[in-house]
């Protein structure tokens, strides 16, 4: 079990070329819990996530790293406790894959540290665990799209952070590996305590894996708990504008969201 850090946003406003994106927002993430962000494109989710990695400064407010504003924290002290993979990570000209995952090890490098079996054994087990050991001498610009999201979320699993941020990690994946990457973030939870934050566009693989759900709209949380008790057809429709019905899965009981259109959904238009 890893130490249960801390991470909030106090009154945090965020925005782009003088746009605003995101004004007073407040959300405190659940520690050793999953937590998934949604809401409609736009809304701010991904922008929120870069700023609570330290990669975009806010125009007010703060955010908060075990009570510490993150912005005035040094980068090693922040990169030791806190992962992050973007939604469009870029890897150098020629990398290959065993190279970039061990990249993932420097913030625990120092002037007195050298990679040692523990860094391999890091190493060697993200790529096991994301099923590109096979790949491990291939140049990762040859990759499909797929395996390129696999490496990328093997690199900050190899980080072995405390709390982990991920924007859209299933992202280009199947179905099946979709399912593999969520069910590896949850078993980092459980076995470590890893405290595992997602902007998830799926709606339903958020209710089945999430322990915390916020959602999110213009910037501001609307609803944030568990799935069970915050998702309704109403707060679906007042989000995306959509008519659903929210009805059990079948599978883990957790509310599934089901779409109704236009066209083929058993009602007049």
């Amino acid at each position: 079990m890893t130490a249960e850090h801390t991470l909030s946003t106090q009154d945090l406003h965020l925005g782009y070329d003088g746009r605003k994106v995101v004004e007073g927002l407040n959300l405190a993430v659940p520690p050793g819990k999953v937590t998934m962000i949604v809401g409609p494109n736009a809304c701010g989710k991904s922008t929120t996530l870069r700023a609570m990695a330290r990669l975009l400064n806010p125009t007010a407010g703060a955010i908060l790293l075990d009570g510490k504003d993150i912005q005035k924290m040094p980068t090693k002290e922040v990169a030791g406790v806190l992962g992050i993979l973007p939604q469009t990570p870029v890897a150098p000209d020629g990398i290959i894959v065993s190279d970039l995952v061990g990249r993932g090890r420097y913030p625990h490098q120092g002037w007195l540290r050298k990679w040692t079996a523990e860094d391999d054994e890091a190493v060697a087990e993200a790529m096991r665990s994301t099923s590109v050991l096979e790949l491990a001498s291939r140049p990762v610009d040859a990759l499909s799209g797929g395996q390129r999201q696999r490496v990328w979320i093997a690199m900050a699993l190899a980080q072995r952070t405390d709390l982990l941020l991920l924007d859209e990690p299933t992202t280009y994946l199947d179905v099946t590996h979709q399912l593999e990457v969520l069910d590896l973030l949850i078993d980092l939870n459980e076995k470590r305590g890893t405290t595992v934050v997602v902007v998830l566009h799926d709606l339903n693989l958020a209710c089945r894996y999430a322990d915390h759900l916020v959602a999110l709209r213009a910037g501001k949380v609307l609803a944030e708990g568990n799935p069970g008790e915050v998702v309704t057809a109403e707060l679906i429709g007042e989000i995306f504008g959509m008519r659903c019905s929210v009805v059990p899965d079948p599978i883990s009981g957790t509310p599934m969201i089901v779409p109704i259109g236009r066209h083929r959904s058993g009602a007049p238009a």
